[in-house]
């Protein structure tokens, strides 16, 4: 049987034609491969930043909301605890008679009584007619206008944190 070299030798060409072909049509995808990789890192990279960026921006956000809480419950307690001594000022000074409380009393509603008036600071003039209040009634009162205040002072501090926390600050450029 003879070999039919030249058909061998066709084949093998055709061989090594195809195997060259698929060489370079790797070569040519890795290369397109590599570049569409490095397009990718570099894409990825740029999301990493942006990400980076934005949630630096938030922090600092955060961060300046935080001290602005801060402040603003300091001077809550600030103004609290003033209110307090105020408080406990005018209590100790309605306890010792150092103060007395008094209202305006309508001369139409003494119903014939006389009551009479205080007299003003510098002589005997008489003014409207006031009648002095017990010094358990004045406690009394000076410790509910003192919940009263208290209750104010929170509910200002409430409303200052639901503003702070509400409003969006502008961003920074």
């Amino acid at each position: 049987m003879a070999v039919p070299w030249r058909l061998v030798g066709a084949v093998t060409l055709a061989l090594i034609a195809w195997a060259g072909a698929w060489q370079v049509q790797d070569w040519r995808y890795g290369k397109q491969l590599a570049e569409q990789d490095r397009l990718h890192t570099d894409t990825l990279n740029q999301l990493t930043m942006a990400a980076a960026t934005a949630q630096q921006a938030e922090q600092d956000k955060r961060l300046a909301l935080e001290q602005r809480l801060a402040a603003s419950d300091k001077t809550h307690s600030e103004k609290m605890t003033n209110a307090q001594k105020a408080q406990a000022l005018l209590r100790d000074r309605l306890a010792t008679s150092d103060l007395r409380l008094s209202v305006l009393i309508d001369a139409g509603s003494t119903g014939g009584c006389s009551v009479p008036a205080t007299a003003g600071a510098g002589g005997v003039v008489h003014g409207p007619v006031r009648a002095e209040l017990d010094p358990a009634h004045a406690q009394r009162i000076v410790a509910i206008t003192d919940e009263g205040d208290r209750g104010l002072i929170a509910l200002q501090a409430c409303q200052a944190y639901a503003k702070a926390v509400s409003t969006r600050a502008p961003a920074p450029p």
